[in-house]
């Protein structure tokens, strides 16, 4: 038997609204794909609730909760979003594919579907400038050891042009040539290592350029519209010194930022402990400093998780303007809105 909760839509909500009458608050829905995704949307969308309007985040109530379901959701969802539904999705490849699948096509054209333009949230939470902020909240320690920014920096210049011939082979439809997952493998770094934190980053520079130089061989005749793609992805918002931010988010988050901010903040960590025994006056003093010291320091992987240091990132900044878009052309649609002012 159908729950009626599987009915709900937008006209749903709709009606819900306005039965409480002309000066209470409207609820707008906005479904995700995963619990992990909830906190994330909250933080887009509580800046723009007011005395009129205010947003709850939710899981539809069938959906299995695994990561990756976007298209249930989007099919699921379908007509169903409106003024008072909205849905809230990873852009994965899709944003960047730009209508070139029918999944993506939903994406960059319903009014009703917000995406995050990078990969995923995993993505924003590894934004560069905020991870000298995360190793701080670990390690209770401010001293700048390493260029966080610097080194993704590097990274992505380096990925960059491969990063463009995954994406120009999902556009031809010939992904299973070079998959996400091919692209992964060749952009591992290995074990990092604060002695010699370029290592891998130099390594990284001879593979991909090794693999470039493979796909130039095998379709010499790609090189026009791999350029036209090229500048197409940097009006998108991929630049090479920010292609991290558009490569797989688990990639980047367990492979690349994890390792490195582990590494971090070890030393931090170290480095606050030797200064408490150094200070401490008598061994009752430092043992309790190093109790206390050992409760407040955090993990590394709940911390990154939390970050919300990616508010003054340019594409969030996106999202929100496509968020604050929806909300002034609902109240132009609205004339129970305009009535009630």
């Amino acid at each position: 038997m159908r729950r009626l909760k599987d009915n709900i839509s937008s006209e749903y909500v709709n009606a819900a609204n306005r039965l409480n009458g002309k000066k209470a608050r409207k609820k707008i829905v906005a479904y995700v794909e995963s619990y992990d995704d909830i906190f994330f949307w909250r933080t887009v969308l509580s800046e723009f609730e007011d005395d009129k309007i205010y947003f709850e985040v939710m899981l539809p109530s069938r959906q299995n909760l695994t990561k990756g379901k976007k298209s249930a959701l989007m099919s699921l969802l379908g007509s169903k979003v409106g003024d008072s539904m909205i849905a809230c999705v990873d852009a994965d490849y899709d944003y960047l594919l730009q209508g070139t699948t029918a999944l993506s096509k939903q994406l960059n054209e319903n009014p009703y579907v917000f995406h995050t333009y990078v990969y995923a949230i995993e993505n924003y939470q590894c934004y560069a400038p905020s991870l000298h902020d995360v190793s701080v909240a670990v390690a209770l320690n401010d001293h700048v050891i390493f260029d966080f920014e610097e080194y993704l920096r590097q990274y992505s210049e380096i990925i960059f042009p491969l990063f463009v011939w995954n994406i120009w082979f999902y556009r031809q439809n010939s992904y299973g040539k070079f998959t996400i997952s091919d692209f992964n493998k060749v952009i591992e770094i290995g074990n990092f290592s604060l002695g010699n934190p370029y290592r891998g980053i130099n390594n990284l520079r001879h593979k991909v350029g090794r693999k470039v130089q493979q796909f130039q061989r095998d379709y010499p005749t790609a090189k026009d519209s791999w350029l036209i793609l090229k500048d197409e992805l940097k009006q998108l918002g991929v630049t090479p010194q920010t292609t991290y931010l558009f490569i797989q988010g688990h990639h980047l988050f367990d492979n690349v930022v994890v390792p490195i901010l582990n590494k971090v903040c070890e030393v931090l960590i170290r480095e606050r402990q030797q200064e408490i025994n150094h200070k401490a006056v008598h061994v009752t003093q430092r043992y309790n400093e190093l109790a206390s010291y050992s409760h407040s320091v955090e993990d590394v992987i709940p911390m990154l998780r939390r970050n919300t240091g990616y508010r003054h990132s340019e594409p969030f900044i996106r999202l929100q303007s496509d968020v604050r878009h929806f909300l002034q052309s609902r109240n132009q649609q609205s004339p129970e809105e305009h009535q009630s002012h």
